[in-house]
């Protein structure tokens, strides 16, 4: 208060000053006449009506009046008028600085209300956009308070939420923003500004149904602020309930997903080498008879489905390890070419005859590699890439070294995949949709391999286009400062 009455104390000192100042230097160093002084006086209080307001614009009107009297208009000296039409002149004088005054005054507020209003608007956009970075509710909640002090820069805040008769914080419990107060607010359905002792209070609205209140204390924020705030609050709940609902509806759907997926993985995968070993142990107990090399291949079968089947099985049980980051790697400096050999020494039976073409550059850095898996998904990519490719047709491997990585693809001239499947393929049982019912398989060697890449801290990808192939390519990351020999 002693501060405030001390600047309005220096604001009329300094427009007393003001007018002493410009009619010392019309009087002693530039002489002229005195419509001149009237429009220098009218500048300078209008001036000091933008800076000061109407109270000090309107004293300033009134000394300039009688400085312009005094020694601007004859009998120069003296407060007598001699000629009429001189009080014509300094009446009109007088009601121009006045209502020039006002219009100045009328335009600094008008331009405080904008910017005001820019500044609460620029706060709002900022308190929405911190609404919108929770899709939890309970998270939101807890947020809303603090976020409440930090954006509007008020002393505290509460929010209640009526259905749950709980209220939220940005601090220590405050006596002027109890539940009690919170809840008359809720009741009453109204904003409440108490300006006397800071505190402003408003419902929370869903709609025309109040869900709550929110107490605000330490600065008066204007009514239509409050009541975007409270509607701000209630679309953002609405908003994170509908997340957190959308959330649980898409993991029952891909719940339903995979239990659908694995079904169908088990009844075209796992049950084909039952049925063998099945019908070949039915054919050695059923049939004394058979010769000794009947029983030996019957065995064989039976050994060649059982190790299939428990391939499958440690598929599963790999797949789940590497989910679950289980999986620790022996990381060391390899060349590419010791995993493209042992991938392709793996898969020798499998490949049969088809040829496959190697374009491997002989100095290629080394990479930092755990050989077992990364064989591993090598192999996977192989035999993915032979199983949906014509038999004669050739399968190629390549790489190049770009950036901190070397890049490894295996491309196949089979019926490639279609867009939408995609952004499938990498998917933990998904197979094509045109292939399922053709090639044997559980949809888990891609999704292996994808794993075991990315516990590398690598990347793979698909390239394909419908009856030109498909190409898969995966980075590893090289080993720094090393190089093949």
């Amino acid at each position: 208060m002693r501060e405030s009455v001390f600047n309005r104390a220096l604001h009329f000192a300094a427009a007393l000053a003001i007018v002493f100042g410009i009619t010392f230097f019309y009087r002693k160093v530039l002489p002229v006449n005195a419509t001149t002084v009237a429009l220098t006086f009218l500048l300078a209080i209008l001036a000091v009506s933008t800076a000061w307001g109407i109270v000090v614009s309107v004293f300033m009107s009134i000394v300039a009046m009688l400085a312009f009297n005094y020694y601007f208009l004859p009998p120069i000296g003296t407060l007598t008028i001699a000629d009429p039409q001189n009080w014509v002149a300094l009446f009109a004088f007088l009601v121009v600085s006045v209502i020039a005054s006002q219009l100045s005054n009328r335009a600094r507020k008008q331009s405080q209300d904008v910017s005001a209003r820019r500044r609460e608007v620029e706060r709002l956009y900022s308190f929405c956009r911190g609404l919108l970075e929770s899709g939890n509710v309970i998270q939101l909640l807890n947020r809303i308070p603090a976020q409440i002090v930090d954006t509007f820069e008020v002393g505290a805040a509460a929010l209640l939420l009526a259905d749950k008769q709980k209220v939220y914080r940005s601090g220590p419990v405050m006596p002027a923003l109890d539940l009690e107060s919170l809840k008359a607010v809720v009741v009453r359905e109204e904003p409440v500004i108490d300006a006397a002792n800071s505190l402003c209070f408003v419902p929370v609205r869903m709609g025309v149904r109040p869900i709550g209140s929110l107490g605000i204390s330490g600065t008066i924020l204007s009514r239509q602020t409050l009541e975007a705030i409270g509607t701000l609050i209630a679309v953002a709940m609405e908003r994170a309930r509908a997340v957190e609902q959308l959330g649980q509806t898409e993991a029952a759907h891909e719940g339903e997903r995979l239990r659908t997926a694995l079904l169908d993985s088990v009844t075209h995968a796992l049950r084909t080498p039952l049925t063998s070993i099945k019908a070949a142990v039915t054919n050695l107990l059923s049939n004394p008879a058979l010769t000794n090399a009947q029983r030996a291949e019957l065995l064989t079968i039976i050994n060649e489905e059982s190790d299939r089947l428990n391939r499958l099985v440690g598929e599963a049980a790999e797949m789940a390890q590497l989910d679950a980051g289980e999986v620790v790697l022996k990381l060391e400096a390899r060349p590419l070419m010791d995993v493209v050999t042992a991938a392709l020494a793996q898969t020798k039976t499998i490949l049969g005859n088809r040829r496959v073409d190697l374009r491997i550059p002989a100095d290629l850095p080394l990479v930092r590699v755990d050989l077992t898996r990364v064989r591993e998904a090598l192999v996977h990519l192989i035999e993915n890439a032979n199983q949906y490719s014509p038999p004669e047709d050739p399968i190629t491997i390549s790489a190049e070294h770009h950036g901190d990585c070397v890049v490894t693809s295996v491309a196949d001239r089979g019926a490639g995949i279609d867009d939408p499947e995609q952004n499938l393929i990498f998917e933990k049982f998904y197979r094509g949709r045109d292939q399922r019912y053709r090639v044997e398989g559980t949809g888990m060697g891609l999704p292996i391999a994808k794993a075991i890449v990315q516990a590398h801290g690598g990347t793979i990808s698909l390239t394909s286009q419908r009856g030109h192939g498909s190409v898969f390519s995966f980075t590893l990351p090289i080993e720094r400062g090393r190089a093949v020999a």
